[in-house]
């Protein structure tokens, strides 16, 4: 019985590290949404109401996000972009490592090595994940989109 405990309790956690990584990229669009559901709320908004514009609000973030991200030439406005959607995952990555780590690190530096690496893995995720759903970057002129067949051969003519 002990054994099939700690199976399930890998697995759980191993579930649990896959679902942070996976859902990285959407830590700001829920902040955001999750801000303006609870001002709805505050508002007078009604639960049902302040659900709908939570989950609006933060759909339209990502989406806003990821529709500059594509659009835009300049390099140092995607790092930007890009920033502002990984620092909240790292952030969140930070925090969801330290609570995993206090279940079986006892030292508190550990843990704090272990939140900090994983903060950096969570928010480096994000980053990826946002670069790869916005497609590829335009400042290289199009030379990302082409194809090794299509690139000119030279030949030797004597």
């Amino acid at each position: 019985m002990l054994v099939i405990g700690l199976i399930f309790s890998v697995f759980g956690i191993g579930l649990f590290c896959w679902l942070i990584f996976t859902m990285a990229v959407y830590a700001l669009p829920f902040f955001v949404g999750l801000t303006a559901g609870m001002a709805a709320w505050h508002s007078g908004a009604g639960v049902l109401g302040s659900l709908v514009i939570g989950i609006a609000i933060g759909a339209l973030t990502l989406g806003a996000g990821q529709f500059v991200f594509a659009l835009t030439r300049s390099p140092i406005l995607r790092v930007a972009i890009a920033a502002v959607f990984a620092i909240p995952a790292a952030i969140a990555g930070y925090h969801a490592v330290l609570g995993l780590s206090q279940i079986g690190v006892p030292a508190l530096m550990w843990r704090e090595v272990f939140a900090w690496v994983g903060a950096i893995m969570i928010g480096g995720t994000a980053w990826v994940r946002l670069t790869v759903l916005a497609g590829p970057p335009f400042w290289h002129g199009g030379a990302a989109l082409q194809t090794p067949h299509s690139l000119p051969v030279a030949t030797n003519k004597s």
